[in-house]
């Protein structure tokens, strides 16, 4: 008997924009890890570690994540960290991804800037070389630390320029206004790096502005609460900035209690340039197909719909118009 035919999410090539390199590291690997570097982890196992894995909002996802991160120790530590992604993802059929780091995650636990950078580097150049994944680094500021703190760090990793493109502005968002960041975000302009941001996740339609007005971003990570400004949705509607949406984790993260409940259809329906992404897959339980294939059967998106937003991806990513081409051209091979 012949095997079904994948579903059309699963067969379509995927950008994917919306990655924190530090939430792909499954419990197998945190153990692994825990073990070569010496690191007591607080769970007795590895299902005893998924089973923590049930979130009420944000800030109970990000304790776990940044106890996690301890295990992250050595050049080689980031670099496993980083192939054990595109290794997956190259299942889900990923072409590019754009890789969100957290580098004061770690230089506050003393881990030098470079042995994250590259570590993390030397992945992304095997990716490339041996599973044809194209892909970028993005550093991204932690914004329950301060607007100086963030400064410091690009200054910090500015040495190592030539190995990320952007910066972004993750963690915890309600109380942390992106305009606390104008600093920051503005030396990375004057470097000539892309800037994106997380806002209205948690966060209010405001912060969406402030990232827009305030920091200059090109992208808007998340950005689902937009619909309640009608203001904003005709702004980001005739400027096609993109939202880098990411639906299984809405709901882990309690955003949406469930995913028929999601506004990606909306978002879709206001013109935006929306997108679908998997955050941070280790802890919220999926990757891109799954994304994609859930959102498909929940909210009753066509295929068409799928295309659209895979082809919204490839629009919003900061790569080449070359590269473009040639995913927009495997994505048209795909019937």
């Amino acid at each position: 008997m012949l095997a079904p035919m994948p579903s059309f999410g699963a067969r379509i090539p995927k950008v994917e924009l919306h990655l924190h390199i530090e939430g792909t590291l499954e419990p197998e690997l945190m153990f692994s890890l825990a073990e070569r570097n010496g690191v007591a982890l607080p769970h007795a196992s590895v299902e005893a570690l998924r089973a923590a894995y049930a979130f009420g909002n944000l800030q109970d996802f990000l304790d776990l994540y940044y106890q996690g991160a301890a295990v992250l120790q050595k050049e080689q530590d980031f670099f496993d960290l980083a192939w054990a992604y595109f290794t997956r993802v190259h299942r889900d059929n990923v072409e590019h991804a754009e890789l969100f780091f957290d580098p004061q995650t770690h230089t506050e636990r003393g881990i030098a800037m470079g042995t994250v950078i590259e570590g993390l580097t030397a992945a992304c150049t095997k990716a490339k070389e041996e599973l044809g994944i194209s892909s970028s680094l993005i550093l991204c500021f932690l914004r329950h630390l301060s607007g100086e703190a963030a400064v410091q760090t690009l200054r910090d990793a500015l040495p190592f320029r030539d190995h990320f493109i952007g910066v972004g502005l993750d963690s915890a968002e309600v109380g942390n206004p992106p305009e606390r960041f104008t600093e920051a975000f503005d030396l990375a302009g004057s470097e000539g790096l892309h800037r994106v941001a997380h806002a209205g996740e948690e966060g209010p339609p405001a912060y969406i502005w402030g990232a827009l007005d305030a920091l200059k971003v090109e992208r808007i990570d998340h950005g689902v609460r937009c619909l309640e400004d009608a203001a904003l949705v005709k702004r980001l509607a005739e400027e096609r900035i993109p939202l880098t949406v990411c639906p299984l984790s809405n709901i882990k993260l309690c955003v949406f209690d469930e995913l028929g409940q999601h506004n990606l259809p909306k978002l879709l329906d206001a013109g935006l340039c929306a997108t679908i992404n998997s955050d941070d897959p280790a802890y919220f339980g999926g990757y891109m197909t799954d994304n994609f294939e859930q959102c498909q059967q929940a909210l009753g998106l066509s295929d068409d719909q799928l295309r659209t937003l895979a082809l919204n991806a490839i629009e919003a990513s900061f790569t080449s118009d070359e590269r473009k081409t040639e995913l927009r051209d495997s994505l048209a091979a795909v019937e």
